[in-house]
């Protein structure tokens, strides 16, 4: 008998549906009567809205509206937002001024996509331009203020201190430091955003179909804004064609669309561009950093200090989360006595950050990973065995690095074993076998280099999530979370959760998610949360139904509770397996059984949630050989390895095509992607023409293991993998360029390391 619970990997159960075509994204989610939306947006980064001209748009035909924020007193109501730092609020429609081009100024609506189209550009905006910021250092040092009643564009500071770096560093035998940035990036996910919203008429709630990550903040922010009661509001989500964490926002198109819905009394739809989703869905990942390592002669680390500053652009709206995330897991993977963190975010005229995967951790990885290897570089150390000297050891867990976590909690490591992963992932690439071929390669244009990179990771954020399990009088088993997935595999990973405790088959457990009419409270798919939250939120609550149905059977088959046993669909007395009946006939029992009064509640259902204590950690080792063309600059990807703990593997298979997904992300981050604006805040990135996207070919195999060390936070063991594999690979990849070049003076500061950037400084070397 086939095993297919926890920590095997049968197929996933939603990938039939998929491939055959029989997948529901938001576009192919209709009413009839539908209208559809487009949004006028800011052709400037920065400038005062004075007039908006509707008549000509208005006369065309099939334009039902044109609105601009004065003619929608509803949608008056900022967006909600983390309010750290200085005020500030952030328009469903720009009223007076606009701070960066996309930013939405009015909607018109149409019958139909074409008619919208001539609509949209037959609306007329004037407006005065006003000068724009469009560098992090500019928005520090110049005079012009984006947000009223600011002293400067310092939207928020942070700050974090262990020991004493001053005298520390002042006493270490070699200090390096570095200037370093990391690019302004876009998640892309090959479904752009959309909304349709229409009020159901037998209930009168407004219905809304997003492709989101969060339908609960979605929820929240209308009903904030829109002035309603949240259960008035029924928030659907369909098959999302991926999201990577920009899509876990509320944006003011899903708000406009769902006024205009209220205000015509018909359905509404909008579906986003590619441009528009390049311009105006979250992006993340820019920050410049001044950053210093002290270290012994042997390689001991002794003190580690950044000062960075986080361009988030013309809003701050992910408050501190996303540069705390960086500040946390800078060192994190290293023993570090004396550690000083500090940043400033500030606000400039580009579109606002989202927490694109993994948020705020690529960044740390990628400056305390350069910082090791020039460490390495001027002692004289192979990059690896400067590593193994600073690994937080395994007799050293629960490692307490003396920093707090952004939930409050003082940071303390789970059981893992750093070095062994390191040593099996410099296996797994052959490390050695690379050193000899980079030596034999090193008087020809084509030089090789081998870089590495570990992290650790704050995985599983809460405050919680939860789960209904409910058994079918057919025997099928309803699983109802309130995460929704967008490719990872939710519906097969949290079924075998809930087969291998329940005891039912896999193919009878089907999991529900994306509505928030059947299961109220979520948090939303993200921070690597899914399986260290919901996981163990499904495991208690089939444990619970179990337990309910031992109960049940126990009237049935005339025996003790613990004599029953609940074997793959099939209920039974112990060591009499003829003596059986199904679990679907224990649940139509349960209705009406005696047995459950003492419970309290009939039927085989019960819905619990998991609060972890503070999150779990999880590490990974990734490394990666390059080739690099010194005449032209060309970079070639040769070969990839990532070792990852997950503490425990729900279905293996997943996690690894999890950290594969993640590390091409990680390795465009450090090789091609780039957000671009010109001096006045016109984005030149704004087409696949011109944002570059890992292709098959720029990619070798990429050999991944799985290192298991049990989570300590939840009774499943689980630490988090979804965002996992996207952290090293900047990292990764400035180091082995790096590494292939360093002898003609070259120093990778800046990713992505393209050919272009690495020919001008191989040219001033």
């Amino acid at each position: 008998m086939s095993h297919d619970g926890i920590g095997a990997s049968p197929l996933r159960k939603e990938d039939r549906r998929l491939l055959t075509g029989q997948g529901r994204f938001l576009d192919d989610v209709t009413r009839d009567g539908a209208l559809h939306l487009g949004v006028v947006r800011s052709p400037h980064a920065h400038a005062r809205i004075r007039k908006i001209a509707v008549s000509e748009a208005l006369a065309l035909p099939g334009v039902v509206a044109v609105w601009g924020a004065a003619d929608l007193p509803e949608l008056a109501r900022a967006l909600p937002s983390p309010q750290k730092g200085r005020p500030w609020e952030l328009p469903v429609l720009a009223r007076d001024v606009v701070r960066y081009v996309g930013e939405p100024v009015a909607v018109v609506i149409a019958d139909e996509p074409y008619r919208l189209a001539d609509a949209l550009a037959a609306v007329t905006v004037e407006y005065d331009p006003l000068p724009a910021v469009t560098s992090a250092e500019e928005a520090v040092s110049g005079p012009v203020r984006l947000h009223d009643g600011w002293p400067d564009n310092v939207a928020l500071s942070a700050r974090s201190t262990v020991g004493e770096v001053e005298p520390a560093l002042a006493a270490a035998d070699v200090v390096v430091h570095a200037r370093l940035r990391h690019a302004r990036l876009a998640g892309n996910a090959i479904e752009t955003r959309g909304v349709l919203a229409y009020r159901e008429p037998e209930t009168g709630a407004l219905v809304v179909w997003s492709s989101t990550q969060n339908p609960y903040r979605v929820r929240d922010a209308m009903a904030i804004v829109l002035g309603l009661p949240a259960e008035e509001i029924r928030v659907m989500v369909p098959d999302v064609g991926g999201g990577f964490g920009p899509k876990g926002h509320a944006y003011a198109e899903e708000i406009a669309v769902a006024a205009a819905a209220l205000r015509l009394g018909r359905p509404v739809k909008w579906v986003e561009s590619r441009r528009e989703h390049l311009a105006t869905t979250g992006h993340d990942r820019e920050q410049v950093h001044e950053a210093r390592a002290g270290f012994r002669r042997d390689g001991t680390l002794v003190a580690v200090d950044d000062a960075f500053v986080a361009d988030v652009g013309a809003y701050p709206a992910e408050g501190d989360g996303l540069v705390l995330n960086t500040i946390n897991h800078l060192a994190a993977a290293y023993r570090v006595p004396h550690f000083r963190g500090a940043v400033r975010s500030v606000v400039t005229n580009k579109m606002y950050n989202g927490a694109y995967r993994a948020a705020g951790r690529p960044e740390a990885a990628f400056v305390m990973e350069r910082l090791m290897d020039l460490g390495a570089r001027q002692l004289g150390l192979d990059p690896a065995e400067i590593r193994r000297r600073n690994l937080v050891r395994p007799d050293e867990m629960p490692y307490r690095s003396g920093l707090t976590y952004k939930d409050g909690v003082p940071i303390a490591y789970d059981p893992g074993d750093f070095p062994a992963a390191l040593e099996r992932a410099l296996a797994l690439l052959d490390y050695d076998g690379w050193r000899r071929r980079q030596r034999a390669q090193a008087a020809t244009p084509r030089r090789l280099g081998v870089g590495l990179a570990c992290h650790v990771q704050g995985t599983g954020l809460g405050p919680f999530e939860g789960a209904t399990v409910r058994v079918d009088p057919s025997g099928k088993v309803y699983v109802v979370i309130g995460v929704t997935a967008q490719g990872q595999g939710h519906a097969t990973t949290l079924a075998q959760i809930a087969a291998e405790e329940l005891g039912a088959p896999l193919d009878d457990v089907a999991v529900v998610a994306g509505d928030t009419s059947q299961f109220a409270f979520g948090m939303g798919t993200g921070g690597s949360r899914v399986a260290a939250n919901a996981g163990p939120a499904v495991a208690r609550t089939a444990r619970e139904v179990r337990r309910r149905a031992e109960q049940v059977a126990a009237e049935l088959l005339e025996c003790a509770p613990d004599d029953v046993r609940i074997e793959r669909g099939r209920v039974h007395v112990a060591g009499m397996p003829d003596r059986a009946v199904t679990l679907g006939r224990v649940a139509q029992a349960a209705v009406r059984s005696r047995a459950l009064r003492a419970l309290g509640e009939p039927g085989l259902n019960a819905c619990t949630y998991f609060y972890p204590e503070t999150v779990t950690w999880a590490f990974s080792t990734h490394a990666a050989a390059v080739e690099v063309d010194v005449d032209t600059g060309a970079i070639r990807l040769l070969a990839y390895a990532a070792v990852h703990d997950p503490g425990r593997a729900i279905n293996p298979a997943i996690v690894e095509g999890q950290i594969h997904g993640g590390a091409v992300q990680g390795i465009a981050a450090g090789l091609m992607e780039e957000v671009v604006y010109d001096a006045g805040g016109q984005l030149l990135s704004g087409s696949l023409m011109d944002y570059a996207m890992p292709r098959a070919a720029d990619l070798p195999p990429l050999a991944v293991a799985l290192d298991e060390h049990r989570s300590a936070i939840n009774a499943l063991g689980i630490k988090g993998v979804g965002e996992s594999g996207a952290i090293p690979g900047a990292a990764v990849i400035a180091n082995a360029v790096e590494d292939a070049v360093a002898d003609l003076g070259v120093t990778v500061t800046e990713v992505p390391v393209t050919a272009g950037r690495l020919h001008a400084w191989l040219r001033r070397s």
